[in-house]
């Protein structure tokens, strides 16, 4: 290959590259600039990352917020999945779930009852407790951070034209 194919191959990947519409995804799309979040639970941290790179304010009281949060509900389960031979777990499946409302200023009624929920399997190993423990936690962690995105896109989908619905 001599060094004027090699640019021109060069030259089509950067062409065909720029060309197929990848860009990275930017803030949300958000109604409004600051929001109060209450019982925030152990998503919050997530939660206010996404909204601080937003550029959301998050107040410390609703008064002068324009939108209102609720987290109503966060859970956690762990269901096992499958046994071995001898009865020992082999697999478990990890159920996180929040459910949550939204509340514009001036609005006197909530939104409806939302819940996002998320599930990842992992295998169980008793000779590798420690290691599993910190991959379940790590889990976890990943599932409320997944949460925490869909939460926003909720949050995203929303705008001020349109009345909440009555709880």
């Amino acid at each position: 290959m001599n060094r004027l194919q090699f640019h021109f191959l060069i030259l089509f990947c950067l062409l065909a590259l720029s060309a197929c519409g990848f860009h990275t995804r930017g803030v949300a799309d958000l109604s409004f600039h600051t929001i109060y979040v209450q019982n925030g639970g152990t998503i919050m941290p997530d939660l206010k990352r996404l909204l601080l790179n937003n550029k959301v304010k998050i107040l410390p009281a609703p008064d002068q917020a324009e939108m209102l949060l609720e987290v109503m509900k966060e859970t956690t389960e762990k269901r096992i999945l499958s046994l071995s031979g001898g009865g020992k777990v082999k697999e478990y499946e990890l159920v996180y779930r929040i459910t949550f409302r939204t509340k514009q200023a001036g609005s006197e009624l909530w939104s409806e009852p939302q819940t996002v929920e998320d599930m990842r399997d992992f295998s169980y190993d008793d000779s590798q407790l420690l290691a599993k423990d910190y991959e379940e936690a790590r889990l976890y962690s990943d599932m409320r951070a997944d949460a925490a995105r869909k939460i926003m896109r909720r949050l995203s989908a929303l705008k001020n034209d349109q009345p909440s619905a009555a709880n």
